[in-house]
């Protein structure tokens, strides 16, 4: 089994959400749910968290194990500084070929789906130097001047007839150091993948409403399982 390196890059500020990345999601710091989800795959042999923020670090040190830290240099701290230029600082201080960078704001994001998606990946090599998530849109769609992107006003199709669009949804970019450099400097490559995950699941925190979705449907999925949970023990005390 080839073993890949999870980047997980988290800044102490944000300008939408005070402090988003320590915020208590489902009474824990948000990112702890990525953390436990790229933890429980057997794929991922290390998850390094790059941060300019003392606080994070010394959390993520004290509640996990399977983790290193990254100190950003003070040329890469700010809002405005590419998400690009930190994985290229990242590589130049790993060792390692494969990578897979996510986020803290996909709380919904499963070890299921990460799986799939660095199975598809190696799958695909031959084909393709890297692969990003997306969400499909099958919605009528327009122009800012009111000119149609997807359809013709012409033809009224069901949207479900529409040919799909499909919207980067940054929960997962997987990429070589390779493909990075070939690209010049870019997490998506030269011939890249799309990867499809189902847009609850995709969900990504950017604005206070993002946060409450978020924990709504978090807390359904956990109350499903819990269910399911029931459901089973429920049948097998039937069967003795």
């Amino acid at each position: 089994m080839v073993k890949i390196t999870a980047l997980l890059p988290m800044k102490g500020h944000s300008e939408r959400i005070p402090n988003k990345n320590m915020r208590l999601f489902y009474g824990r710091p948000l990112y702890y749910q990525i953390i436990e989800t790229l933890s429980s795959s057997n794929y991922i042999s290390d998850i390094v968290i790059n941060t300019d923020s003392p606080v994070i670090a010394e959390n993520a040190i004290r509640h996990f194990d399977q983790i290193k830290i990254l100190n950003r240099p003070k040329e890469l701290q700010g809002d405005s500084v590419p998400m690009n230029d930190i994985i290229a600082h990242d590589l130049s201080q790993l060792n390692g070929e494969h990578f897979l960078q996510t986020h803290s704001t996909n709380p919904l994001l499963t070890t299921t789906t990460i799986e799939e998606a660095i199975n598809s990946y190696f799958e695909n090599l031959y084909q393709y130097d890297s692969l990003f998530s997306v969400t499909r849109l099958q919605s009528r769609l327009y122009w800012k001047d009111g000119r149609p992107i997807n359809h013709d006003l012409q033809e009224l199709l069901r949207t479900q007839d529409l040919s799909p669009l499909f919207e980067e949804n940054s929960n997962l970019y997987i990429f070589s150091k390779k493909s990075f450099k070939r690209a010049g400097n870019n997490r998506i490559g030269l011939k890249t993948q799309m990867f499809e995950i189902d847009k609850c699941e995709a969900i990504d925190i950017d604005e206070e409403r993002d946060f409450k979705l978020a924990e709504i449907l978090y807390q359904m999925s956990h109350a499903q399982k819990e269910r399911v949970k029931i459901d089973r023990r429920s049948k097998r005390y039937q069967c003795l």
